[in-house]
């Protein structure tokens, strides 16, 4: 029998109240200055650091946050755009490191052939805090809407995001997007939802092992195929349930399932490119480090790119 979540009332969409009772209770657990800014301060010259917004969280968590993004210093015209994107779920922290280590070791080899932005952490908040959710207790991987743009959005992680892809003006070719499926989805972030929402919960099966989520608009085949063939020289695939899927979606191929991602406001509905993916790692395996689920996600970032060459 599943728990009833300890805020709010069964039945009952959360308010004011039930939102607040619930940010007090989260505590800062890590250091984003520490983790991602100074890491990011380190970087070789060639490589431009943006802050490309910041999000004004004083009155909520004591602080604001400075947004950033990691380019070349100058763009070649000639040269395909491709968006990578960590963090936009704090909690899922091989997406975090998996961004910066292909910045640290990769992203002058592939800036060869490409011009790569990398944005290594959109919700630095939700990093610190462990989170899924932002401050005001919203999702921003289903926040890439033209709503998030209003004046009165509380979704702040993504509504700067998609401010920076817009005016940037570029046409991207791919946007790979890091993301983890853990245990405590079903623990803690699925039950929260529930509750906030005034829904009966519905947990998932946890995949064990690395998976894809495809954009069902721009499937792309192929490409998903082959960031699966390079993780997989990396860590295991997540083979599916016994019905035949993964979190309740069906394969389309081995480690592959596919969502609409603009109709749902995911992060990996941002741009228009033609290859999209968003990566799932599983950090509870048995199986996994926080090292291989580091280097998993690099792997996947690499596939893409190699199979873009």
């Amino acid at each position: 029998m599943q728990r009833q979540y300890p805020i709010g009332t069964p039945g009952k969409p959360w308010q004011a109240e039930e939102k607040q009772a619930w940010l007090a209770e989260q505590k800062r657990q890590r250091s984003y200055q520490d983790d991602v800014v100074a890491v990011l301060e380190g970087l070789d010259d060639e490589l431009t650091v943006t802050q490309y917004g910041e999000l004004a969280y004083t009155s909520e968590a004591g602080q604001s946050y400075p947004l950033f993004a990691v380019s070349v210093s100058t763009a070649d015209a000639e040269k395909p755009y491709v968006l990578i994107t960590g963090g936009v779920h704090g909690y899922e922290t091989s997406g975090v490191h998996g961004a910066l280590k292909f910045i640290q070791d990769h992203f002058q080899h592939y800036s060869k052939d490409f011009n790569i932005i990398v944005v290594p952490c959109v919700s630095p908040w939700g990093y610190e805090t462990i989170n899924r959710w932002n401050v005001h207790a919203v999702d921003p991987n289903r926040s890439f809407k033209a709503a998030s743009l209003q004046a009165d959005s509380q979704a702040g992680e993504a509504a700067a995001l998609m401010r920076f892809v817009e005016e940037s003006g570029i046409d991207f070719l791919a946007h790979i997007d890091l993301h983890e499926t853990t245990d405590s989805d079903n623990s803690e972030f699925r039950p929260a939802l529930a509750a906030r929402d005034g829904v009966t919960n519905d947990n998932w099966n946890i995949p064990d092992g690395f998976y894809l989520v495809a954009d069902s608009e721009r499937p792309q085949t192929e490409f998903q195929a082959a960031i699966i063939k390079a993780v997989s020289a990396v860590t295991h695939i997540a083979p599916a349930d016994e019905n035949g899927q993964l979190i309740g979606a069906d394969l389309t191929q081995s480690g592959v399932i596919e969502y609409p991602g603009q109709s749902l406001g995911l992060c990996m509905g941002l741009t228009q490119a033609q290859f999209v993916t968003t990566t799932e790692v599983y950090p509870d395996s048995d199986k996994a480090t926080p090292a291989l689920c580091v280097d998993a996600q690099v792997a996947a970032i690499t596939g893409g790119l190699d199979f873009l060459r």
